[in-house]
């Protein structure tokens, strides 16, 4: 990033996990003159045909070139990056964030003071715009980054070492995964200076648990579109009173203009619901090559003199506190957010209409498990009358037509097929209509496999409890049956407690069945029981040298 960025052009930061015809569609919207990546990654990219540099097989070609600084041509107004988000028309959107808006947000902010004496994690995905916060927020301000893994991450008690142990002051984490940390493990966070979570609606509960339990830490909510570069307002938590039921979003970050407005654009008063608009520094350029979408959503600012002036329309409600922060109250549209992912639920739609047996799809977000939101999709079939040929459609097809297509996170957990939309009576989907899914019925446990030894019924029960169904079989994968990345530190943390077996969310991401998951458990013990054996004898022939 930092050669990129001092050659004068702008990077892009891919997902290598990602299927590869989404990658191909963002090297080819964004125009990627060069590819740089490890030799490993390349499987998915290779459609790439313009230059590819090769980190760790090609350094004794990069060593021959000029060593001598370039000259610097950037202005505050170049293209830093450029990170594509989810779309509505079934295609990502490419954000076009310039260097002044990265300053804006790192440098001489209101919300955060890093100092060079600063440890900053970068506990996010480079394609996720929260690394933006990470890396130049320590980058720009001369503090130290210190890169976490997503295991690390993912495990409360394997995190709380890991910042004790670098010495880490400043944090960001999605709201999804602050409160899975401060349900489990609140004190993980004691040794920082600053916390900053965002993302989505917070739980209070494991709010007050940790203001409750931590004095010392600084809690900020921070709240901001892509668009606007990561964070547009914060809200530093000092006190939670008990009738709580929110936590605003609180105040505009420096160099950033909030205004609440209605549908003709009017400021509305104290109290009023409106429509949250940004201004400012952060102001990202618009949408790569898409002039439409960016015309809609960037709008002129009506309350600016200054030519060429712009608001960006964010879709997300709010209103005013009497005491002039700003409460978030959900989006005038069907974008949602999961986990921290901001998913346009068109996208995914839209991805289900291309397969061949479906006419119609629509997509929400149900929330059976507290604090766990996932995807249900309902299809009606293309074309197919006779409910025989309808019950050919199965989820597991439609789940692996969109892993091709869409990156994890935007894959439905849950598929029904109907055969008629509920309809509101202007003509629209009901979408409140649409009917429970009994999951246990779906077609994965078809072919239903029971427990063979009593690890593997110990392990099923566990499953069944943190997925919320009433039994799995042996062979269903877990995150094929709705399982995520924070549902498994669920699953981890319940073996651990049950079975006093240490494992990690890699364990399970190569062990993701209940019957892999056992034998991996059970080749755990045969080596740990071998090496106390080996040990014991060890000190037996100890005991005769002696």
């Amino acid at each position: 990033m930092l050669a990129i960025l001092k050659a004068g052009g702008a990077y892009l930061p891919l997902d290598p996990s990602y299927p590869r015809d989404r990658l191909n569609l963002m090297l080819e919207d964004a125009q990627v003159k060069v590819l740089l990546i490890q030799d490993k990654l390349i499987e998915n990219f290779r459609d790439f045909s313009n230059s590819v540099i090769y980190f760790d097989r090609d350094w004794e070609h990069i060593a021959e070139e000029s060593a001598e600084n370039p000259a610097n041509t950037a202005t505050a107004d170049n293209l830093a990056y450029v990170i594509y988000t989810s779309g509505s028309t079934g295609k990502p959107k490419g954000v076009a964030v310039t260097h002044k808006a990265v300053n804006r947000l790192v440098l001489n902010t209101n919300y955060i003071k890093i100092e060079p004496t600063d440890k900053i994690a970068q506990a996010s995905n480079a394609s996720f715009d929260a690394a933006t916060f990470e890396i130049w927020g320590a980058l720009l301000n001369g503090a130290q980054l210190v890169g976490i893994s997503t295991n690390i991450t993912l495990s409360p008690h394997d995190l709380a070492l890991e910042l004790r142990q670098e010495g880490i002051t400043v944090l960001f984490l999605t709201t999804a995964l602050f409160q899975q940390i401060a349900r489990v493990l609140p004190q993980a966070f004691d040794s920082l200076r600053c916390l900053l979570f965002g993302g989505e609606a917070v739980d209070m509960r494991w709010v007050k648990k940790l203001i409750q339990q931590n004095q010392t830490t600084k809690l900020i909510h921070v709240y901001g579109p892509t668009e606007n570069t990561t964070f547009s307002a914060y809200y530093c938590v000092q006190d939670v009173p008990e009738t709580a039921t929110s936590i605003p979003i609180g105040r505009p970050i420096a160099n950033t203009q909030i205004y609440l407005l209605d549908a003709d654009l009017q400021p509305v008063a104290i109290g009023v619901i409106g429509q949250l608009y940004l201004g400012g520094d952060g102001l990202a350029k618009g949408y790569l090559n898409q002039p439409d979408l960016t015309a809609a959503a960037f709008i002129p600012n009506p309350f600016s003199n200054k030519s060429g002036s712009t608001l960006y329309k964010t879709g997300d409600l709010g209103r005013y506190w009497v005491d002039g922060n700003i409460e978030f109250l959900g989006r005038i549209d069907d974008q949602v957010k999961i986990r921290g992912y901001r998913i346009e639920l068109g996208e995914i739609e839209a991805a289900l209409c291309q397969h061949p047996q479906v006419r119609e799809a629509v997509v929400i977000v149900r929330e059976d498990i507290p604090d766990d939101k996932h995807l249900v999709a309902y299809v009606i079939p293309d074309g197919i009358k006779e409910k025989s040929e309808t019950q050919n459609l199965k989820s597991s097809d439609l789940r692996q037509f969109l892993k091709e297509k869409l990156p994890g996170y935007m894959v439905p957990a849950t598929y029904a097929v109907l055969e008629n939309m509920p309809l509101t009576p202007n003509g629209k989907v009901d979408r409140r209509a649409l009917p429970d899914i009994d999951t246990d019925s779906e077609d994965l446990t078809e072919n239903y496999v029971a427990p063979r030894t009593d690890l593997e019924n110990a392990i099923g029960k566990i499953w069944a409890k943190v997925l919320g169904k009433q039994q799995v079989s042996i062979y269903d994968n877990f995150f094929e049956l709705g399982g995520h990345s924070l549902l498994a530190t669920q699953l981890i943390s319940r073996i651990r407690d049950a079975l006093q077996v240490e494992l990690s969310v890699s364990n399970l991401f190569e062990a993701p069945t209940v019957a892999s998951l056992a034998k991996y458990i059970e080749t755990m013990r045969w080596a740990a029981k071998g090496l106390d054996t080996a040990r014991t004898h060890e000190n037996e022939r100890e005991d005769v040298e002696f």
